[in-house]
């Protein structure tokens, strides 16, 4: 009687963990779904980590991290902005779970390092806001004069669409369900500073359960080879 009701407990225990695994990825999918048709960009979908040039692989936490910069007509062509123009340097991340635990991503932490060692963080929604928005600042012209009266609706420093496409396009921290792939784009601002080798993408705080990955370290200057090697 003991071990007939134990195993019904287990069989229990395994139904409820495959239904929180089923409900996380539907609410991935709809998250996913919903944000790329509402805001008008679509991206083309993200391949398997492994496939891309710049990556790096955990064999034995199977999750794989790559890193696509968007730094030729092809991978800088999905945008309809010249972010680059404003000084970002655009990075498709791609990150890639073989596991059978979903990896849990709201402690991640993301760096762009020089190869003069400075530590960059990927730009917030305001932060490239701020960066469109400073170079057409005309209210300055005229520091102090205060009309006691409204002049009309100020416009919009920048379009609808622009801030759809790059609200839209960054990287959402969401959890990487088993055997899937999960992509974003990460806009760094390099002040127009053109990437010299030695660079490097440092990713720490990813999570599988409850147990800490290993940090991966992406070296951003290795020959564009689909047989890259990684560890």
């Amino acid at each position: 009687m003991e071990t007939a009701r134990l195993c019904k407990l287990t069989g229990k225990l395994d139904i409820i963990g495959d239904v929180k695994t089923a409900r996380v990825t539907v609410c991935v999918a709809l998250l996913t779904t919903l944000l790329f048709s509402e805001k008008h960009f679509n991206p083309p979908p993200a391949a398997h980590a492994g496939t891309y040039a710049l990556h790096e692989t955990h064999s034995d936490e199977k999750v794989t991290i790559a890193a696509e910069p968007c730094d030729s007509p092809e991978t800088a062509g999905v945008f309809k902005v010249d972010y680059r123009g404003y000084g970002f340097y655009v990075v498709r991340l791609v990150i890639s779970n073989d596991s059978d635990t979903t990896l849990m991503l709201e402690d991640l932490k993301v760096q762009y390092i020089t190869a003069r060692r400075d530590k960059i963080e990927p730009a917030s929604n305001d932060d490239i806001y701020r960066k469109f928005v400073r170079p057409n600042r005309a209210d300055k012209s005229h520091p102090g004069m205060h009309l006691p009266f409204p002049v009309g609706k100020k416009k919009e420093p920048i379009s609808k669409d622009t801030r759809e496409e790059y609200e839209s396009a960054q990287f959402l921290a969401v959890p990487v369900t088993p055997h899937s792939t999960h992509s974003g784009y990460l806009f760094f601002n390099l002040e127009g500073d053109i990437p010299a080798p030695g660079a490097h993408l440092y990713l720490s705080g990813i999570k599988a359960g409850t147990k800490d990955l290993f940090y991966f370290e992406i070296p951003m200057n290795k020959p564009v080879s689909p047989t890259a090697s990684s560890h």
